[in-house]
């Protein structure tokens, strides 16, 4: 099988390079051309447009920033996709704009199946990322062997944008759950605890989290560098508000923590980190929140 693989950002890059690891052939491209190089160490072929990738690959994988850059690279590759090829889309879209731009490679003859993924590009660097996939059943299992050199846990939905729903969902809890860690660490701090003991307590009780183990770490060491940014937060919580509205679920939490990252970005701009939502209190209250012995990028 032959992949095609778009978009190389921090998750993109790493999960084309699992792909090759696993002995599958993989054509890359980016538009940041610097990249050439990077993905060509890994193993894999260079393409200099998304057109190029289409014409070599069986299969395209696109990851990418948005919907509307989604929507422009599916217009330019259609056309020179190979009969009964199939698009594998990674990127955070809406359920409606997952349903129309299904619709609209149908009508090349190309079939689409959405695989969001979450935990982290650390996860991803390692292939133990968790794969979210919506689509026909067939096309789940002809690519599953794929998906699990990419992750190590992967789950099918059922069909096309379900897995839109769950990306949302298990996002709004990542976002909620940083906006608390931040808080409980001030606490630990203006409490008078040592903060890296006060880490390791929680780490080991009922509170604990996921988020708290990476980017809780990540704010203790000061460099919030989890490879996602204020404006994709912002983007995924929007789907998360309009999910609460179409569903008529009243989401209180999800609801005041956009607000906290709307302040965040304000502050430190959309491409800054998503744990610098955490900065915000550490500047209210002049009171950093550091720790000896936390990573500053997550392995």
């Amino acid at each position: 099988m032959h992949y095609g693989y778009i978009g190389l950002g921090n998750l993109g890059i790493n999960c084309a390079g699992c792909l090759r690891k696993s002995g599958l052939d993989v054509t890359a491209t980016d538009l940041n051309k610097s990249l050439a190089e990077p993905i060509q160490s890994l193993g894999c072929n260079w393409a200099d447009d998304a057109i190029g990738v289409a014409k070599a690959a069986d299969h395209v994988i696109t990851c990418l920033p948005s919907p509307a850059v989604t929507a422009k690279v599916l217009d330019e590759i259609l056309p020179h996709m190979k009969p009964g090829a199939h698009w594998i889309e990674m990127s955070t879209l809406g359920r409606d704009d997952v349903l129309e731009m299904a619709q609209k490679a149908s009508a090349h003859g190309v079939r689409m199946m959405e695989l969001p993924v979450t935990g982290g590009v650390h996860l991803a660097a390692q292939g133990k990322i968790t794969m979210l996939a919506g689509g026909d059943k067939d096309m789940f299992d002809l690519h599953l062997p794929a998906m699990q050199a990419m992750g190590d846990q992967v789950f099918h939905m059922g069909p096309l944008g379900s897995a839109a729903i769950i990306k949302v969902i298990t996002n709004m809890l990542a976002f909620i759950h940083l906006k608390a860690c931040g808080e409980a660490l001030m606490l630990a701090k203006r409490g008078g605890l040592n903060l890296g003991q006060a880490w390791h307590a929680i780490k080991a009780s009922s509170g604990n989290s996921f988020v708290h183990e990476t980017e809780g770490a990540l704010v203790l060491n000061g460099s919030y560098d989890i490879g996602f940014n204020m404006d994709l937060v912002l983007k995924d919580l929007g789907f998360a508000m309009d999910f609460g509205k179409e569903f008529e679920v009243p989401l209180d939490l999800a609801s005041a923590t956009r607000q906290s990252y709307v302040a965040a970005r304000a502050a430190y701009g959309g491409t800054a980190e998503s744990p610098m939502v955490v900065k915000l209190l550490e500047d209210l209250l002049q009171t950093d929140l550091r720790a000896e012995g936390f990573p500053a990028k997550l392995e």
